[in-house]
């Protein structure tokens, strides 16, 4: 068990105990802004309150996915990019699985990353300024794509990057068609509303596997039936081009790709400035920055 300091109580304990629990979320809102802060609607702001997640069906427009996928093809052919401590290599096949830390890396995913239509509605859903906590593109490549097991994001930001409070969102930006069996994302419905507490001590240095493969912080078997029980499984199809944006407690994943088409996508994470990450609550270590930022320099 790790003992931090942090000033307060933690409301969302993780990996300390010797059973997993389902804890309600506590005093931490959904959406802090209203329909007449941004792009969002009233109706869409209702609804991400109640499901977690929100979806644009075109986010960006034909010219625009143009360029944005030769960009995402010259990082993945970049032989420097692939060998930089901020890419992410699948544990079998030796394919690119991530690049980490993408907006600076790219001044062309940087701008995706400060347009209005992406990180305006970020403020909005979280009521302010918002800085990125991480950003990557990943690739799924056909045939040998990996899945990414059941989790939810902030019990690891939470546990290893000492991310305070559930006030953060999630963009994933659809490069490829995702289609319902190449690899999409599937979410609970309404599961950001509980946290599920994991068991399993966080090894030092713990994502330089995780990112790779993630056993400890995932979810037990019984909590993930319960969830699925009450809230059900959306899977997110759509053309290229169109986004998802999720809460930072949404119980999400993916299956792997064993099809010829590949599925990538920009992932960008935006936390608020009045949510800056402190130590870890359950690690013996910070992550690197270009996994979970320590720059808190709001986006503009």
């Amino acid at each position: 068990m790790y003992a931090t300091d942090h000033g307060v109580r933690d409301l969302y304990p993780t990996r300390v105990g010797a059973e997993a629990a389902l804890l309600y979320r506590k005093e931490d809102p959904v959406v802090y802004g209203r329909h007449t802060d941004g792009l969002l609607d009233q109706a869409t702001l209702e609804s991400y309150e109640d499901n977690g997640f929100l979806t644009v069906e075109e986010l960006i427009t034909p010219a625009e996915l143009l360029e944005y996928q030769a960009e995402l093809e010259r990082l993945l052919n970049d032989e420097a990019i692939k060998a930089d401590e901020r890419t992410v290599l699948e544990k079998d096949s030796g394919e690119v699985r991530s690049i980490f830390e993408v907006h600076k890396i790219s001044e062309t995913i940087a701008s995706l990353v400060a347009d209005e239509r992406v990180v305006g509605r970020a403020r909005q859903i979280l009521g302010g300024d918002v800085y990125v906590h991480q950003s990557r593109v990943n690739y799924k490549p056909g045939f040998k794509g990996k899945e990414f097991y059941w989790h939810s994001d902030f019990e690891t930001w939470h546990a290893e990057d000492g991310m305070p409070r559930m006030r953060a969102v999630s963009i994933s930006i659809a490069l490829t068609d995702n289609h319902a069996y190449n690899g999409g994302l599937m979410i609970m419905p309404g599961s950001h509303k509980t946290f599920v507490s994991c068991v399993g001590e966080t090894p030092a240095d713990h994502y330089r596997e995780s990112l790779k493969e993630q056993e400890v912080g995932t979810p037990d078997p019984l909590s993930l039936s319960v969830l699925a029980e009450k809230h059900g499984i959306e899977q997110f199809t759509g053309p290229a081009g169109s986004a998802t944006m999720f809460d930072c407690n949404c119980m999400h994943g993916s299956n792997g790709n064993i099809t010829p088409f590949a599925r990538s996508n920009v992932f960008v994470v935006f936390n608020s400035v009045d949510n800056t990450c402190v130590e870890p609550y359950a690690a013996p270590g910070r992550r690197p920055d270009f996994i979970a930022a320590r720059e808190f320099t709001p986006v503009r």
